[in-house]
């Protein structure tokens, strides 16, 4: 009992520090701002975070409880199954078009912080090696990335 409390409690905590993490990176980057500025609704900004806050929660039910929702076998049981078929390739092209939307605007961002890179090595006086730690940054992505494929880690 109190082991599942403390796996329980221990989830609970972990997740809530990666969300913690996931929203510092989008205010660090400015990401809310930024659209609000591309888009000219500076009165709507409470709607973004709040839309922001709802997408990431969604987000998480589904990757955690997915098996336990069985939305297509739902939607199989209301509709006819063809149409059925129909509206979820749907809303999978719908929620890849928007995913893909946020992701570039968030790389975007991040490409307009590495900007700030050359001011921060002058700063703090680093001369040499600025090449070397990109390309070591880039070369721990790739190997990671390459592991991650090779050895097949899928979480089920």
């Amino acid at each position: 009992m109190f082991k599942l409390l403390g796996l329980g409690f221990g989830g609970l905590c972990f997740g809530l520090l990666s969300a913690a993490g996931v929203f510092t990176i989008l205010t660090a980057v400015g990401l809310i701002p930024r659209f609000v500025g591309k888009t000219h609704s500076a009165k709507e900004i409470f709607l973004y975070e709040n839309l922001i806050i709802l997408g990431t929660i969604t987000g998480g039910v589904f990757s955690l409880f997915g098996d336990q929702l069985k939305l297509g076998a739902w939607l199989q049981n209301i509709l006819a199954p063809d149409i059925a078929t129909w509206l979820s390739r749907g809303i999978l092209m719908m929620a890849g078009l928007f995913a893909g939307m946020f992701i570039g605007c968030l790389a975007l961002a991040i490409a307009e912080m590495l900007d700030s890179i050359p001011i921060f090595t002058r700063r703090i006086a680093f001369r040499h090696g600025l090449g070397f730690m990109i390309l070591s940054i880039a070369m721990g992505k790739l190997f990671g990335t390459l592991y991650f494929f090779i050895k097949n880690i899928v979480t089920d």
